[in-house]
């Protein structure tokens, strides 16, 4: 495939943008509150679960492409990023429409609680446009870049994955 560094171009302004909207969305949701009547308390498991099917996910791209299993991991990146896309709009629903719940848990374990919750935070936030950039790359037949690119975004990316679903299991208890 040709780069398409035109296409690369656009895409990349459309990755800003999106990246702006979430955090935008994200920065409101715990002040602005929405009542549609529905209880959407059946959500964070399923945030959790969002989460580690993308981590388990990512972990089978990462074996594709070492193996040179290229459209497999094309595939599994796919549906890494469906999973993401599922998890942000229903956290973003969830956030809007049900009030906070705070950890009560003590001790050592607050602190671990806390460590977890604000990386995956800061970092999810900060990985999410260069996990589109990243995509982007590829997709315009980019992949000398995407690799070099892939290298460092993809640990963030698994590790953001992986620490929602612990950080949903020690808040569980106090939902």
């Amino acid at each position: 495939m040709t780069p398409n560094i035109a296409l690369e171009k656009k895409l990349n302004r459309w990755a800003y943008v999106v990246s702006a909207v979430v955090l935008l969305l994200v920065g409101l949701m715990r002040r602005v509150k929405f009542d549609l009547g529905i209880d959407f308390s059946f959500l964070p498991p399923l945030h959790a679960s969002l989460n580690a099917l993308c981590a388990v996910i990512l972990l089978m791209a990462l074996w594709h492409i070492k193996n040179g299993r290229i459209e497999q991991h094309r595939r599994a990146i796919y549906a890494a990023m469906a999973c993401s896309v599922l998890f942000l709009v229903s956290y973003v629903l969830y956030h809007f429409t049900t009030p906070e719940t705070r950890y009560g848990g003590e001790g050592i374990l607050r602190m671990v609680y806390f460590f977890f919750l604000i990386t995956h935070v800061v970092l999810a936030a900060v990985i999410l446009p260069f996990v589109l950039f990243t995509f982007t790359r590829a997709y315009t037949g980019q992949y000398e870049r995407h690799k070099k690119m892939a290298r460092w975004v993809f640990p963030i990316w698994l590790y953001v994955a992986i620490t929602g679903p612990i950080c949903y299991l020690m808040l569980k208890p106090y939902y």
